[in-house]
């Protein structure tokens, strides 16, 4: 967990970073987008749903619960399905599923059913491309990797400064109904992502490589094994401790807003202004995360981003005017864009290529759990004390505290192992080199002729895409 894992994928390709990645980095942008902000975008539409169907503003509210908690539970069976079927396909299904909730529930007659349809079906299909697009990102770049997750992480505040008032203008001139149907409209976009996935080509193997491989044990479908990294279980624990405060403030602070006396525009505007600033946080964290110096010690730059969170929601929550929920809402949108791009670019360089399918399906898993928590758990505060700043106070106290769970366990928990190989595997590749010292001279000379030829076209193979499906991860 000090240091970056050599990572050169499950097939032994380097990663091209570059090339047709650009488009892969441009599908996951999309995608990340669409995961992160609908939940919220949907909430445009709450007005016209308690009108027609005669509920209150929580049992609305539901519909981004269960989309949130689709999306972070169902982490698992995504890393199933991934390892099974491959990224492109499992996508495909994602992006029809996406789609398909939210058609059908432009024609539901029950607030029940909409659950169903825009928070489960829609929530479901939206997992199916979040994590896969995570892990085909992780595939395409290495050297770029941190710039290439800050800019995908950026997909999230595009779209939200998008859809919100997208949303607005078809509840206005289509109403709900005709605003769901167009939105399950755009969704089949991420049909188009999927597509945009496609796999590296594993470089030429030699016979003795082949029989290698063909020894080894069949990949599982959910690797548990990633639980005997300590600096995987340290991650794991840290953020869940994190998300039951990260998300809590840009939930309350409009409403912390109006309750000093601004207008409901001027007090959503808040959110514009996080929003913007949070544009511009996550690439360039991202480009800084890929310096020489910064990359090994990426982790501590993240400990650095939560506990730069944690303080500023304790600055917030001394707020007394419209003036300091500005300067709140700017230096929160800074270290909130830091966390949203170096949280997977850190549990990338944890548990590398070959393992990061199992890992974020059980990290989301963990989350998941914790974010039900959090904001139910603040707005009951809320109801007790009538006052906004302890519930500012106990975020910040959880996001901190996350960060120093994560940065004290690295340091005092994780020893970086030298000259040690990561994998069996490798250990096996060194035996094999080993033995094959002990060969005569006329074999060694026929390997070298296998070898130069060998050499000669590797690096115009080398991270080439297969133009046949997907059918492994």
């Amino acid at each position: 967990m000090g240091a970056v894992v050599a990572d050169d994928g499950p097939s032994g390709v380097k990663a091209p970073d570059g090339g047709w990645g650009w488009a892969v980095l441009f599908g996951c942008f999309i995608i990340t987008g669409f995961s992160y902000a609908f939940p919220k975008a949907v909430s445009v539409f709450f007005k016209e749903l308690i009108r027609e169907f005669g509920i209150g503003y929580s049992d609305t509210a539901w519909i981004s619960s269960i989309l949130l908690a689709m999306l972070y539970g169902t982490g698992p069976l995504c890393s199933v399905c991934v390892n099974r079927f491959g990224c492109r396909p499992v996508m495909l299904v994602g992006g029809l599923f996406a789609s398909v909730g939210m058609v059908i529930a432009s024609f539901c007659t029950s607030i029940i059913q909409i659950y169903l349809t825009a928070g489960v079906i829609t929530g479901l299909g939206l997992a199916l491309n979040f994590q896969p697009s995570l892990i085909m990102l992780n595939r395409y770049f290495d050297k770029r990797r941190p710039l290439a997750n800050g800019l995908s992480a950026a997909g999230s505040p595009v779209f939200l400064c998008a859809l919100s008032p997208l949303g607005q203008i078809l509840q206005h001139e289509y109403g709900w109904r005709g605003g769901f149907l167009i939105l399950g409209g755009m969704l089949l976009n991420c049909c188009v992502c999927g597509a945009l996935m496609r796999p590296l080509e594993p470089p030429k193997k030699s016979e003795a490589t082949k029989e290698t491989a063909e020894k080894k044990v069949k990949k599982k479908l959910l690797d548990f094994s990633v639980f005997k990294d300590g600096g995987f279980v340290i991650y794991t624990l840290a953020a869940s401790i994190m998300v039951l405060g990260l998300f809590v403030p840009p939930v309350f602070v409009v409403s912390y807003a109006k309750d000093l006396g601004y207008q409901d525009t001027k007090a959503a505007f808040l959110l514009t202004i996080l929003g913007f600033i949070d544009i511009f946080a996550r690439p360039i964290c991202g480009m800084v995360a890929g310096l020489k110096w910064v990359r090994p010690r990426c982790v501590y730059l993240f400990s650095f981003a939560m506990i730069f969170n944690g303080f500023t929601d304790l600055m917030g929550s001394m707020s007394a005017d419209y003036g300091g929920l500005v300067v709140f809402c700017i230096f929160f949108g800074i270290s909130y864009g830091m966390v949203g791009a170096l949280q997977f670019e850190v549990l990338m360089a944890i548990v590398g290529t070959q393992k990061f399918s199992s890992a974020i399906g059980l990290v989301l898993l963990a989350e998941a759990m914790a974010v039900l928590i959090g904001p139910p758990s603040a707005g009951k505060l809320l109801d007790a004390t009538g006052r906004y700043m302890f519930v500012f106070i106990i975020a910040g106290i959880e996001v901190t505290t996350s960060a120093l769970v994560l940065a004290l366990g690295n340091f005092f928990c994780i020893k970086k192992k030298i000259e040690e190989p990561h994998t069996k595997e490798e250990a096996a590749e060194r035996e094999e080199l080993n033995k094959s010292e002990d060969k005569t001279p006329e074999d060694a000379k026929v390997d070298s002729i296998e070898v130069e030829q060998f050499l000669k076209d590797e690096p115009e193979k080398n991270g080439e895409v297969v133009t046949n499906p997907e059918t492994c991860v």
